[in-house]
């Protein structure tokens, strides 16, 4: 574990702590976790708003918007398309191959769908509280290419969230890959801004949650007997043992 998960694994423990001493009303989360508890790590302690939508930042997280919107290609269109709708692990053949798939790794399929109740545990309150509009509800010359909603909630990207955390929970899996697992994390975040459909700031955000909800999640022994049992059925099926 390097040192800023380390750091962020005692933050989030001493966070909790001083939570249940304090015994604040915390809102409930939107959906059950499987890893977390919510009603111990509140997220909203710890996580800033969104800029102000009349500042100087969102005018230029905007502009980076629409030169975007004005230079994307078709093949990018269709890969942001492709990721707006995969939510999982296996994002992550782009990194591993073909042969990493759902269908032959049922334990790690388990694990991706566990880490991703935990992100829509954490990040849905957090949108309904910040309720930032999306880039196109905001600017109506901004146009998605992956569909729409109704609800003002931008702030942060749950598609990022997961990317990143499925991104830190694999590099454990596949360490020797840790670079590459992370650039893919990185280039599925961008891709939430090549549809049109977050800030950069939604997505910078993203990944500071997901460092914070992981770090959580090393320190539970349910995460770390279902991580072990991944690790090794990845392994042997992508023979990197």
């Amino acid at each position: 574990m390097n040192r800023n998960l380390t750091a962020t694994v005692a933050a989030i423990l001493v966070l909790g702590a001083s939570s249940f001493a304090q015994g604040p009303e915390l809102p409930k989360p939107a959906k059950a976790a499987y890893f977390i508890n919510p009603m111990v790590m509140d997220l909203s302690l710890i996580v800033p708003p969104p800029p102000a939508q009349d500042s100087a930042a969102v005018k230029d997280e905007l502009a980076e918007l629409h030169r975007i919107q004005q230079t994307r290609t078709p093949a990018q269109v269709a890969a942001a398309q492709a990721d707006n709708k995969e939510e999982d692990i296996f994002i992550f053949r782009t990194v591993l191959g073909d042969n990493f798939r759902a269908e032959d790794l049922p334990l790690t399929a388990a694990l991706s769908a566990h880490v991703h109740k935990d992100v829509v545990a954490a990040d849905d309150p957090l949108k309904a509280a910040f309720k930032r509009p999306r880039p196109y509800q905001f600017d109506a010359t901004l146009h998605s290419v992956c569909g729409t909603v109704a609800p003002p909630n931008s702030y942060p990207s749950g598609h990022s969230v997961v990317g990143y955390l499925e991104a830190f929970t694999l590099a454990q899996i596949v360490p020797e890959k840790h670079r590459e697992i992370l650039e893919r994390a990185d280039d599925y975040a961008h891709n939430r801004m090549v549809c049109g459909v977050h800030y950069l700031s939604d997505t910078v955000a993203s990944r500071s949650i997901a460092y914070a909800v992981f770090g959580y999640m090393l320190a539970t022994p349910r995460f770390q007997i279902e991580l072990a049992a991944a690790r090794a059925e990845t392994r042997k099926h992508l023979r990197l043992n």
